[in-house]
């Protein structure tokens, strides 16, 4: 079967729900008519003598055929023609039904492909491709489907090739430009106020192209760190909120944490992921307020919220913010030192463990981010993209 094309499989199935509805139709009206006509010789009377009114029931086989004769038939004609219409109804439905249980075994190979179009990822496009399997309709198709996905692997594979090469020479000439700085800070320090006013944004931009830099060149060497680590995520919380107490009393902004669980992942990753979540949400958060970060189990996945009492996101950029250089107060965003790469890297991180994360909540009482996350094994895609240490 899977080597006729689908227009002939189309044919065939076709062919065989008309015949078998024609039998059953012809099946059932036939019984139908036989069970009627026997059933009219029980109805028939006859007047013998039309004067005196007198009426007799009689033998139709028995009886004479020039008797004079009045044949009643008791609702036959009707009883037969309402029953048909039935058994036509009934048939036509149970056909439809059929129809539409056989054109969905045809059009399988439809429905397996619009699957496969939804799940492709940037990071699954190899597992997505569709197999020679396919019916003789499908084949270019497939071929053709086969090769965008290899060349949009070659372009995300460039642009991160690209990104990795640009962030690593930049990264030289900037730590330069910051010594250069820093060290004319240190022997001028009586500079004129404009001077001084200069010399500092200088220093703000240079560490702020800095930071992207560092940050696109995490991201372009994602997927060659080793992911083989079982992680304890209570005391990793803890560390991050140790290394960010600094920045949270600065705020007046207490840090609190709950729950525990255990995944395996990437250590270096997830820290990552989790400090830059907690970051972000102690420096848009309001000031006087607690930063709570919660971790719990359930079906085999793992739950990370990280909650703020900040001012939210509105609706429309709840999914524009993991976008990289988005940000949805570019006011702000200086003033606290963001590039709008953070949770970029938040979102790449949990993709490639085969998590997700989203903003659970947000309104005016502040925001919910909650990262998901598979807790007992490493998914597929990152087992194929993660490398062991040498």
């Amino acid at each position: 079967m899977k080597k006729i094309s689908l227009q002939w499989r189309i044919t065939l199935m076709t062919a065989i729900l008309i015949g078998i509805t024609c039998v059953s139709m012809n099946s059932l009206i036939g019984y139908s008519g036989r069970h009627y006509m026997d059933s009219i010789g029980s109805g028939i009377s006859a007047n013998s003598d039309s004067y005196k009114g007198e009426q007799e029931f009689f033998d139709p086989e028995s009886a004479d055929l020039d008797q004079e004769v009045t044949i009643i038939v008791n609702g036959a004609q009707e009883s037969f023609s309402t029953t048909n219409w039935c058994i036509t109804a009934v048939v036509t439905l149970l056909g439809g039904v059929l129809a539409c249980f056989v054109s969905g075994r045809a059009l399988k190979p439809l429905h397996t492909f619009a699957s496969r179009v939804e799940n492709v990822q940037p990071n699954n496009l190899p597992d997505m491709k569709i197999t020679d399997d396919v019916p003789a309709e499908f084949k270019q198709f497939s071929i053709s489907f086969n090769q965008m996905l290899d060349r949009l692997d070659e372009g995300f594979t460039a642009q991160r090739q690209f990104t990795g090469n640009a962030a690593h020479e930049l990264r030289t000439p900037l730590a330069l430009l910051q010594a250069q700085l820093e060290l004319f800070s240190v022997e001028h320090p009586n500079l004129d106020a404009e001077s001084a006013d200069f010399l500092k944004l200088l220093q703000e931009q240079t560490e702020r192209m800095s930071q992207v830099t560092k940050t696109l060149l995490e991201m372009s060497e994602l997927r060659t760190v080793p992911c083989n680590d079982v992680i304890e995520l209570a005391p990793m919380l803890e560390e991050i909120f140790t290394d960010l107490t600094p920045l949270a009393e600065k705020r007046g902004i207490t840090l609190e944490y709950d729950g525990n669980g255990t995944m395996v992942g990437s250590d270096t990753l997830i820290y990552r992921m989790l400090f830059n979540l907690t970051e972000n949400a102690i420096r848009y958060n309001r000031q006087n307020e607690c930063v709570r970060a919660s971790v719990s189990e359930q079906d085999g996945q793992i739950f990370v919220r990280v909650r703020d009492n900040g001012s939210g996101i509105p609706e429309q950029y709840k999914e524009s913010i993991f976008q990289p250089f988005f940000r949805v107060d570019k006011s702000r965003s200086r003033e606290y030192g963001g590039v709008g790469l953070g949770l970029s890297l938040v979102w790449e991180i949990a993709s490639l463990h085969g998590g997700r994360v989203f903003a659970e909540e947000s309104s005016e009482n502040g925001t919910v981010m909650l990262v998901t996350l598979p807790k007992g094994k490493i998914n597929e895609d990152l087992q194929r993209e993660c490398v062991k240490p040498e």
